[in-house]
């Protein structure tokens, strides 16, 4: 047998993983594979091997986490600063009114998209221009959806808010609907939802609010 075969398998016996084996010996890890299939490994060993092995990407998964969580809130930390920099060069009677509208009808919930529902067209259009004008986001990065009742045309209500909006029907997402009547009174043209895929601009939209409450 190979010197460096026996010490391939004396290693993994005493539970080092094909990786270690590899960087260790030099040997590639097909190679590795190719000594091993054919040892009748103990159930024992097996069984030693496949916890430690567990342990390890548990371990692992941990420490991506760890680091995962703290360089979300690295990004988001410096977002919150460039907000706080930003707050007093932005105030205008927009600004505030849109900032107002999000606190107001927007998603607050940061893990969740940066997106408005309501069902005023006026609402939708103040708060379009908010976007466009005070945030700089291209209309094309805007997307929308639909809520409607059943007895609601879809195609009528999408030309509707795409008029209101601004933007054209590909930027619209599949509408959902609703079963049922509305309860007390039919809605004309449905809910309409309008979103940006912008996490940092979410992020300083709440800074935002935040400044407002504490400066009015």
């Amino acid at each position: 047998m190979r010197n460096d075969k026996q010490l391939a398998i004396n290693l993994r016996k005493r539970g080092k993983s094909y990786n270690k084996i590899s960087n260790t010996l030099g040997i590639p890890k097909s190679t590795l594979s190719n000594w091993f299939s054919d040892i009748g490994w103990s159930e024992s060993l097996k069984r030693e091997l496949t916890k430690k092995a567990s342990c390890i990407s548990k371990k692992k998964l941990r420490i991506y986490n760890k680091e995962r969580r703290e360089m979300w809130e690295q990004w988001r930390e410096v977002a919150r600063q460039e907000a706080r920099k930003d707050f007093n060069s932005l105030i205008n009677p927009l600004f505030v009114a849109g900032l107002m509208l999000y606190w107001a009808e927007g998603d607050s919930n940061i893990k969740n998209p940066f997106r408005l529902s309501n069902t005023d067209p006026r609402m939708i259009a103040l708060y379009t221009k908010f976007l466009i004008t005070s945030l700089n986001i291209p209309k094309e990065n805007l997307r929308a959806t639909l809520i409607l009742y059943p007895d609601l045309s879809e195609e009528r209500c999408i030309n509707f808010w795409a008029r209101i909006i601004g933007i054209p029907r590909s930027q619209f997402y599949k509408t959902q609907f609703i079963k049922g009547r509305h309860p007390t009174k039919r809605l004309s043209h449905g809910i309409c939802m309008i979103m940006c895929g912008n996490r940092r601009l979410k992020e300083k939209i709440m800074v935002w609010i935040d400044l407002l409450s504490k400066t009015l």
